[in-house]
């Protein structure tokens, strides 16, 4: 056997080792064991609980041969990142002696402390019960951290009165909703075979790589994980070397290990390469099952975070971690699909004959220009406000890209009925020896937030940092809403090819404006969706608030997604959320700036003013030396006034009552002071000496490895 057969070998042995996935429970569950929890998984039946010790006695057998002496529930809470709570396996037998046990409830229930998770007032701080329920779908999986293995079963988190306290459940439930309003749009349609549609998820992921020894050396990025300050470069990402270009060694390594370590969890990492900016990088997966791609990214990041500092990295996941280079996003990859492998957002070689795939088509694009305002608010964070609207990210404005073919078909519909479709020719690069090869119907617009991509749409607002279950929970809902408007429409209906046809034109109609394929970046483009009537929500305070707004909140409560306490709960967990995160910055700001920065101008300006004692000393006129004397002074000055100014601001917004005025305050009052303090501070960076400058500049960051 070869080397390559002996990697391949290993490779197709290790990928989901990790994982107690069909294969290890056809192996290890009783066939009738087996079939009960595959229809539950399948066919969303509910779960036997006379099953659930059985499956929990194999899960329990194949985490020990792993090396695990623990279980825990593992959930995500309103933080935004997961939460564990961990138990061993151990139980007493009455002999002083102990036996490995996991019983059916233990896997199926736990009861986790919920008083400190953010509850937006749905629990009073002395409620501590919490309850964790086993997601089945999504597999659980045995993770080693140092020392210690223990078995994670992926799991709702919820309140002792039933209220969800995570991400994931509203995205079950949302779930839910699809597939019972899709499959009504399939009977009618005349499908029915298919038992089951899901949405699918693959959530490409931007970062940041820095030398651990720099961000040890910067309370920003220790603290909010962004530069507070930073004057720019000598060199930026203007050559556009970055992208794409070759891998560094460390970095490299630091990938080849990120892989190894995501195949054993199952998760299907497929693309690496580097980003726009200096230091920045990707790492994308292949699609899955929206619930699990979900699971996927959040174990992604953990995992980014923890094999970087073995490499001597720090990743860091914030939006715009760097001023004036860009920022990460992530790029959420949603489709949907049947049980029996169809995916309806395929438009197949005729688009203008697939009625399903229009159908399904014109549902997304209804749903997304009728509650563009939801969408929004799905991706406001205090991060994203950095990076939504800038040079390198999609505006904060919601259009939908489709490209030339589908729009050629769309206008097509709109004036009476669709009878041709595009075809994308052939790609001649004009070299003999190489082929010409089948060129796509339509090229790619990278400055839509919301693009169709050949078989699914990309969702390009969501912040690196994010959580991707608020923007698929929101996604699956506001679709399984536009999909009962056109089941209901179709219902009963005698001729239903001829009522469709009528549907899609007046969709087409109303929902013309949402559509834009040009550059998203442009001025000219604001301007112009503002004549369309499309809502440009320019921060995140006010994305937030469009959350509670009447319509949005109604699709969310008719469909079982969110009930009205939660929502406002949730609307007002970002607030505060908002508020904690600027304060934190703020509070950061001031003091780097007091004992760092401040004394550092302080102390090269008592250097330069001793070597103007000397010149003067030796019969020279220190002319620069006094210039430069006179810019430190003025500088150190004008920090003054800005940290006051500063220190003010965030004393009167942290005394404002109600989390709506507090995150407004924030807003209005201290973020203008931020940028205050540092536009002083970087202005005065590049004068001071690198002796005496305490902070690690953007050119050691970025550029050092």
């Amino acid at each position: 056997m070869d080397r390559k057969e002996t990697d391949m070998d290993r490779l197709t042995e290790m990928f989901a080792s990790n994982v107690f996935n069909d294969a290890a429970m056809r192996t290890r569950l009783p066939k009738a064991v087996y079939r009960k929890l595959r229809e539950t998984i399948d066919d969303g039946k509910e779960l036997d609980p006379s099953i659930a010790d059985v499956v929990a006695n194999a899960m329990k057998d194949w985490a020990i041969e792993k090396g695990a002496t623990h279980f825990c529930h593992w959930f995500q809470p309103m933080t935004g990142i997961t939460a564990e709570k961990h138990d061993s396996f151990i139980s007493p037998t009455g002999n002083g002696q102990i036996m490995m046990e996991f019983s059916g409830k233990e896997l199926t229930q736990g009861e986790p402390d919920a008083s400190s998770f953010p509850s937006g007032g749905l629990r009073a701080t002395f409620e501590a019960r919490g309850y964790t329920v086993w997601d089945c779908t999504s597999p659980v999986f045995v993770k080693t951290d140092g020392a210690n293995t223990t078995l994670f079963i992926p799991t709702s988190f919820a309140s002792y009165k039933g209220e969800a306290l995570d991400k994931k459940t509203p995205l079950l439930r949302s779930m839910e909703a699809l597939n019972k309003q899709a499959l009504r749009v399939l009977r009618i349609l005349g499908n029915n075979a298919s038992r089951r549609v899901t949405a699918t998820l693959g959530g490409e992921q931007e970062y940041f790589l820095i030398d651990r020894k720099y961000v040890e050396k910067r309370e920003d990025l220790r603290l909010a994980g962004r530069t507070l300050f930073g004057a720019p470069p000598p060199k930026g990402q203007e050559m556009e070397d970055q992208y794409f270009g070759s891998l560094h060694e460390r970095v490299a390594s630091f990938m080849a290990e990120l892989n190894e370590e995501l195949w054993k969890l199952g998760v299907l990492a497929k693309t690496q390469h580097n980003e726009v900016a200096p230091a920045q990088h990707e790492i994308a997966p292949v699609y899955a099952t929206v619930n699990i791609g979900v699971d996927h990214n959040q174990l992604t990041m953990e995992l980014m975070q923890r094999v970087a500092r073995r490499h001597g990295f720090v990743c860091l996941l914030h939006e715009k971690p760097f001023a004036g280079v860009n920022g990460s996003g992530k790029h959420n990859n949603w489709a949907i699909g049947t049980d029996d492998g169809v995916n309806l957002l395929n438009p197949g070689k005729t688009p203008h004959e697939n009625m399903q795939f229009l159908v399904f088509l014109f549902a997304v694009i209804r749903a997304v220009h009728k509650y563009s305002t939801l969408l929004r608010a799905t991706v406001a964070t205090p991060g994203n406000d950095h990076r939504l609207g800038a040079n390198e990210a999609p505006p904060a404005i919601v259009s939908i890209f489709l490209g030339e073919q589908l729009t050629d078909i769309f206008n097509q519909i709109r004036k009476g009925t669709a009878g041709s479709s595009k075809d994308g020719g052939e790609l001649k690069l004009g070299v003999t020896h190489m082929p010409a090869i089948p060129k796509d119907t339509t090229d790619r617009n990278r400055t839509s937030p919301f693009a169709f991509t050949g078989n699914k749409f990309e969702f390009r607002m969501v912040g690196s940092s994010q959580s991707l279950g608020g923007p698929n929970f929101v996604l699956n809902t506001i679709v399984a809403e536009t999909l009962s408007e056109i089941a209901d429409s179709l219902d009963g209906a005698k001729d239903v090819s001829a009522k469709l046809q009528g549907l899609l034109k007046k969709y087409a109609v109303e929902h013309e404006p949402v559509i834009f394929n040009g550059d998203n970046y442009s001025a000219e483009w604001v301007a112009e969706a503002e004549k369309r009537g499309l809502p440009n929500i320019r921060n995140c305070v006010d994305a937030i608030n469009a959350m509670a707004e009447k319509k949005n909140a109604a699709v969310l409560i008719k469909h079982g997604t969110l009930p009205e306490k939660e929502i406002h709960a949730r609307h007002e967990i970002l607030l505060e959320n908002y508020a904690k995160v600027i304060n934190i910055e703020a509070k950061t700001m001031l003091s780097m700036a007091r004992r760092q920065i401040m004394p550092s101008v302080i102390g090269f300006a008592a250097d330069v003013a001793g070597g103007i004692n000397a010149v003067k000393a030796a019969g020279g006129k220190p002319v620069a030396q006094a210039g430069l004397l006179k810019q430190l002074n003025d500088a150190a000055t004008d920090m003054e006034n800005a940290i006051a100014d500063l220190a003010a601001a965030v004393d009167s917004a942290s005394s404002k009552g109600h989390a709506d005025k507090k995150a407004a305050a924030f807003r209005d009052e201290v973020i203008p002071a931020m940028v205050k303090l540092r536009s002083v501070c970087d202005g005065i960076e590049p004068f001071v000496s690198a002796d005496c400058w305490p902070l690690p500049t953007y050119a050691e960051m970025l550029f050092g490895r």
